[in-house]
């Protein structure tokens, strides 16, 4: 197998229940309870284990108001990738639910966007608003990944290693990139935030929570333009990934699935 092919995988951690209505500008006419899913996604390959984005800990669920399922490391181990071992740590974006856990990967490397961290430190974070998705306990330990020599930083879109690209998409948070992954498959383009649910690419409609509406509609432009299809697409908070995608391996299903592979549903 070429170098440049990678196993995909997506983590569930945590879940948080809430109204559907609460998941769009705007509403939604339907006012029933729904979930939204929390994950970190692993990539694997002969250029050694990158996992794409850190979720959050057991302090900051309790903070949030949110329910952990499966710690992160645990899911990681249930791969049977340990945390010491992962070599590159792509931050798609600083929001506090995707920037936790900062001291899980003690020996990995951190690819950021320059203008998500000018963002997270710099004067937009004087305004309350826009500081609610950050955590100054994670923002102030990347600042530390900073000074350690440890982060590395991106301008638009480059390759991390071959067959993994990052592609700025901004919208939901300023700096805000999504991951492109060759695959067995095709090209497999993590989203993270910048496609919350598949609604939200399928019927044009947008995240409360964001930096720039313009920004998001033109990132969904941008997924469909790196994916090889619509359903290479893996949205960061949807649980039906869950569902549509098979688990790594038995005794994982609803907790983690392999997205290198064609979906069931």
């Amino acid at each position: 197998m070429s170098d440049d092919i990678h196993e995909v995988y997506a983590v569930a951690y945590a879940t948080h229940a809430r109204k559907r209505s609460e998941n769009y500008i705007f509403g939604d006419p339907h006012d029933e309870m729904t979930s939204i899913a929390y994950y970190v996604w692993v990539i694997r390959g002969a250029h050694g284990i990158f996992v794409c984005d850190t979720g959050f800990d057991e302090a900051a669920a309790r903070e949030r108001g949110r329910e952990i399922i499966h710690p992160v490391g645990d899911g990681l181990r249930a791969l049977g990738v340990e945390p010491d071992e992962v070599n590159h740590v792509i931050a798609t974006h600083m929001h506090w639910d995707h920037a936790g856990n900062y001291d899980l990967f003690p020996n990995a490397r951190y690819h950021i966007q320059d203008t998500e961290m000018a963002y997270c430190t710099g004067r937009c974070m004087s305004h309350p608003m826009l500081r609610i998705p950050f955590s100054e306990r994670d923002v102030l330990a990347m600042v530390k990944k900073v000074f350690a020599y440890r982060v590395e930083f991106h301008d638009g879109v480059e390759e991390i290693a071959p067959g993994i690209t990052v592609h700025r998409i901004g919208g939901h948070s300023k700096g805000l990139q999504c991951v492109r992954v060759k695959t067995r498959r095709g090209h497999v383009v993590i989203a993270s935030d910048a496609c919350h649910l598949y609604s939200h690419l399928n019927e044009g409609r947008v995240f409360p929570i964001t930096y720039s509406v313009g920004e998001t509609l033109e990132g969904y432009k941008t997924l469909l333009k790196l994916a090889s299809s619509p359903r290479h697409i893996v949205p960061g908070h949807d649980p039906e990934v869950l569902t549509i995608y098979p688990a790594a391996k038995a005794g994982l299903d609803h907790w983690i699935c392999r997205l290198d592979v064609e979906p069931e549903a």
